[in-house]
């Protein structure tokens, strides 16, 4: 018999190769892309892990200073901000929500995409610096670099104290000029609270002084944060607070006059706003505000002699003027001498018949 043909000899070989690759293992599939992590469950705040962190690394914890690297953009895309080294406490609203509230969840060394709703970054208001228009949701990609405690208060020199209030402070003003002032608030306490601890480290008279004209500033501040949200009690407080230091501050005594009118305290409100203006006789806001407690003090006057002449069931005419002091003076006179002589009368007939 003659050979087989070359394409015959060599089809037991191609059969073997192909029974020999069906019994390889087929190569895992590539690993689907992390889903996506609703932070709050409501679909407005989302993160996304683009490149893990180390293995062994860990997670932030509130009131620690966290170091990240952020980029801002818009939904569109546009790039509107970088911060290769943004630096703040976590958990002290030092920044936009979205940050505060996705960065715990993240491993150092981490790079995150986070999606977020204005209302979690700078709300209806929007951001001149960086310029974010208002109402807009923000992509943020976000790299958590360290995470280290946060310092010891009683241990920071004086101009580290100082530094570290200007930082809360200007962190209350951001939030106050986009009218959130629940963080304002918060901002302005923890600047106080910076300023105001316990100290272990002496500090000189120009750092304490410069430390005041701040803690001076936060407090009023704070009260004015403290109008905007009605809580009229701690602002008074406040209010109080920087008068004690600066009986002349315009600032306190007009916001202690306003926080008194919306109590209705028209007869205490009035002499503190001609206080201040009589410091500032040319501001026509305090003009403006004691012109308008006035006429309201009045009207309460007029309502309240309205209601006396009701009570005393003549609600169509006046009460007759009451005569001077010198009129007055002699009738009181008399009557309370002869209330006292009866007095002494009836005490002197007790003792003669407890003798007797």
């Amino acid at each position: 018999m003659g050979q087989p043909p070359a394409e015959e000899a060599e089809q037991p070989g191609a059969l073997a190769r192909e029974f020999l690759a069906a019994m390889e293992p087929e190569p895992a599939p590539a690993p689907a892309p992390e889903e996506w992590l609703d932070i709050l469950g409501n679909g407005l705040l989302r993160k996304k892990t683009l490149v893990p962190g180390p293995p062994g690394s860990s997670r932030p914890v509130k009131g620690q200073v966290v170091t990240v690297h952020l980029q801002t953009s818009l939904e569109n895309g546009t790039r509107v901000q970088e911060e290769p080294e943004l630096v703040f406490t976590l958990g002290d609203c030092d920044v936009i929500q979205a940050l505060d509230l996705s960065v715990p969840l993240m491993d150092v060394g981490e790079t995150a995409m986070v999606t977020a709703d204005s209302k979690y970054c700078y709300g209806p208001q929007g951001s001149r610096s960086p310029y974010i228009p208002p109402h807009a949701a923000l992509c943020l990609e976000v790299t958590l670099k360290t995470a280290v405690d946060g310092p010891d208060l009683e241990m920071l020199t004086g101009q580290e104290r100082v530094a570290l209030a200007n930082r809360k402070r200007e962190c209350g003003n951001a939030h106050y000029q986009r009218a959130d002032f629940v963080l304002a608030a918060n901002s302005y306490d923890l600047a106080i609270k910076a300023i105001t601890s316990s100290a272990k480290v002496d500090m000189t008279f120009e750092e304490e002084a410069q430390l005041l004209q701040l803690k001076v500033k936060c407090l009023n501040n704070l009260a004015a944060s403290q109008l905007k949200l009605d809580h009229y009690r701690a602002a008074l407080r406040s209010c109080s607070l920087v008068l004690e230091h600066q009986p002349d501050n315009i600032k306190a005594l007009f916001r202690k006059g306003k926080v008194l009118a919306q109590q209705g305290e028209y007869s205490e409100a009035i002499p503190i706003l001609r206080a201040a203006l009589k410091l500032e006789p040319s501001n026509k806001t305090i003009h403006a505000e004691l012109s308008k407690l006035v006429k309201k003090h009045a009207a309460q006057r007029s309502t309240e002699t309205a209601l006396y002449r009701k009570m005393l069931g003549n609600p169509s005419r006046l009460p007759a003027k009451c005569p001077g002091k010198g009129a007055w003076s002699i009738p009181w006179k008399w009557l309370f001498g002869a209330t006292a002589v009866a007095l002494g009368g009836v005490a002197l007939s007790v003792v003669i018949a407890a003798r007797n």
